[in-house]
């Protein structure tokens, strides 16, 4: 019985997105708005769409369909996404699986609605994340080791009245007072160091190395002639890392983060639950993403995938129970062979591969198309040229 059908996914275009790389992935045209996110899941803000030859039905209703299916509640655990960074992202942290659980019902005996611009809890799951980058990506993740912060704040002049806060407080009490700064403090601390690294940044002599770089960016972005965004602040606490072609990166709940610059692959359980903390228009609300963020110090972990025993699949394992994700590097005259656990997600980033299952059914998939491939489903994949196809599913245990 076939068990693989084409998939069609569904755009975001928030403002933050590049013009570019999403429509030629998906090889389609152009229109000169930013194309920032490409999801492929159950997701109610982009539900993705099997195609049938008698027409398109929405994947969350085919599996409300089936009789036996490995997802619970009729829906994925996990949502699939491509992303292209051309403008950067809000900090951000996600709630725990139980903070979850527990916002979600508090905002709804309150009668907040779920469109709110002030609500914070969209539904009742966590959000944990892993992404893969697909061009040389950079991010701001988890707070600095404390004598690198102490180091650094001693370099910039501007902080050092706040040195005394990280040393009596730690990372929590100096965090917790600039984000609770009012606008006069903040500025006299910002604004100098903004009118400083600004005009260096103009004049192309900042390194993206340096948190200056994304500091000056940042203020231009978000800037505002009477007020400079707290999210500033972070760009200098937490640790900036950068991403090569194939390299990943785990975001688990609490670890404040936010994306810079670049396109990545990005997996995550299913979920919309965001908690912000500056270098955004939408709405930020301190005290809540005080309660939710990990004061920890983080040493980044960068991750290259494991290699299975085929030597074309690479998977990304992390801790997260709800997805999967791997990469399959496709050479001409090899065919990946495999059975699907669970419901799987493919998409094609490189090249054309030939999808075949024991019914007889045949796919063709050319670049910027997936797959969803049913649970129990036995598969190969073949490819004329070389290929590189992304692979999601449920979590499993780290072997």
């Amino acid at each position: 019985m076939r068990r693989a059908y084409a998939l069609n996914g569904k755009i975001q275009s928030y403002a933050w997105g590049g013009k570019d790389f999403v429509p030629e992935l998906l090889g389609i045209e152009k229109n000169g708005n930013p194309f920032a996110e490409y999801w492929l899941g159950t997701h109610s803000k982009g539900p993705s769409q099997l195609v049938f030859p008698e027409g398109e039905i929405a994947l969350q209703t085919y599996l409300k369909s089936l009789k036996k299916n490995a997802v619970s509640e009729s829906e994925l655990s996990f949502l699939f996404k491509v992303l292209d960074v051309e403008h950067m992202l809000s900090i951000q942290v996600h709630p725990s699986k139980e903070a979850a659980v527990s916002g979600f019902d508090q905002e709804n005996s309150q009668g907040i609605p779920l469109d709110h611009p002030h609500r914070n809890f969209k539904d009742a799951n966590h959000k944990p994340e892993i992404m893969v980058a697909l061009s040389e990506f950079w991010l701001l993740h988890g707070f600095m080791p404390a004598d690198g912060l102490l180091k650094r704040m001693r370099d910039v002049p501007e902080f050092h009245s706040l040195i005394p806060e990280l040393l009596s407080g730690g990372l929590k009490g100096l965090y917790t007072k600039v984000m609770h700064q009012h606008e006069k403090e903040r500025n006299a601390i910002l604004r100098p160091l903004l009118d400083r690294i600004i005009p260096q940044y103009q004049r192309g002599e900042l390194s993206k190395q340096s948190p200056h770089f994304w500091a000056a960016k940042a203020a231009l972005q978000f800037g505002s002639t009477r007020s400079v965004d707290k999210g500033i602040y972070s760009i200098y606490f937490f640790n900036l890392v950068q991403l090569q072609r194939g390299e990943a990166i785990y975001q688990a709940a609490g670890v404040p983060h936010a994306y810079l610059k670049g396109q990545n692959i990005e997996l995550m359980a299913n979920s919309d639950n965001v908690l912000r903390g500056g270098l955004t228009t939408k709405h930020v609300d301190v005290p809540e993403l005080l309660n939710h963020i990990n004061f920890e110090e983080t040493i980044p972990s960068v991750l290259r995938g494991t290699l299975q025993a085929d030597q074309m699949e690479r998977i990304y394992h992390c801790e997260a129970p709800d997805f999967q994700i791997s990469r399959i590097d496709l050479p001409l005259g090899r065919s990946y062979k495999s059975k699907a656990v669970a419901c799987e997600i493919l998409l094609v980033i490189k090249g054309e591969v030939v999808l075949n299952e024991p019914c007889g059914h045949r796919m063709q998939l050319k670049k910027g198309k997936s797959v969803f491939i049913g649970a129990e489903c036995e598969y190969d994949l073949s490819a004329s040229s070389e290929a590189i196809v992304f692979k999601a599913t449920r979590g499993k245990t780290k072997s």
